[in-house]
């Protein structure tokens, strides 16, 4: 594969062929960190030239509307000629500006390369980023585990057999077990349980619906 092919699969075509703002100009990026650097700005004089023609005529007509297009028409044949050589100019600048990795072959700014192997940093991170990273995952993956243990302790301290409403039936705001609800006020129906087994019960229960014990 040529070099402008290559770098035309990361760089974006910025010119324009016609008007007063003709011109050529091309971005490249970096195909690791996706940085870009984009070339000066290079006029096409034809064009240019055209588009002013055309802006005269605009206000006074007549030869000067003839002129300009005859210049549009030169100009708009000698484009892609025109365009292929500021292309080829930009490539070669932008070789300045990008390194080509020697195992994947994708060219990387020099931030992204480790010029002492020729290779991009996802071929050959660098050890101590990679250290810190992995140091980094470490911390957070004990930190994880050590919070989990937590919240299991806390979760044993839980009366998990409670019922609790969790949406006021008056005003229907969730209440997350409140015994009032946070909107509107109104009491929460808690159940208590029965004073003879593990049995919860509804408020003002007379007696337990599983072992029939009279509640005080």
């Amino acid at each position: 594969m040529s070099t402008e092919t290559k770098f035309a699969s990361n760089v974006q075509d910025l010119s324009n062929s016609t008007g007063v703002d003709a011109g050529f100009q091309f971005e490249f990026y970096c195909e690791r960190c996706r940085d870009r650097w984009r070339t000066a700005f290079k006029p096409y004089r034809s064009a240019q030239a055209g588009g002013w023609l055309q802006k005269g005529a605009s206000l006074f007509g007549g030869i000067l509307g003839n002129a300009g297009s005859v210049l549009n028409s030169m100009a708009e044949a000698g484009w892609h000629s025109a365009r292929d050589t500021a292309f080829k100019e930009a490539v070669e600048e932008g070789k300045r500006h990008f390194n080509r990795c020697g195992n994947c072959h994708d060219y990387v700014c020099r931030q992204c390369f480790d010029g002492a192997n020729g290779l991009c940093f996802d071929c050959a991170p660098n050890v101590q980023v990679a250290i810190t990273r992995s140091r980094a995952q470490g911390e957070v993956y004990s930190a994880s585990q050590r919070a989990n243990d937590e919240g299991q302790s806390r979760g044993l301290r839980h009366d998990v057999r409670k019922e609790m409403q969790l949406v006021c039936p008056q005003c229907r705001t969730e209440t997350h077990g409140a015994k009032f609800c946070p909107e509107c006020g109104f009491k929460m129906a808690q159940q208590v349980q029965c004073q003879a087994c593990p049995t919860m019960l509804e408020p003002g229960t007379k007696f337990c619906t599983e072992c029939g014990h009279r509640q005080a």
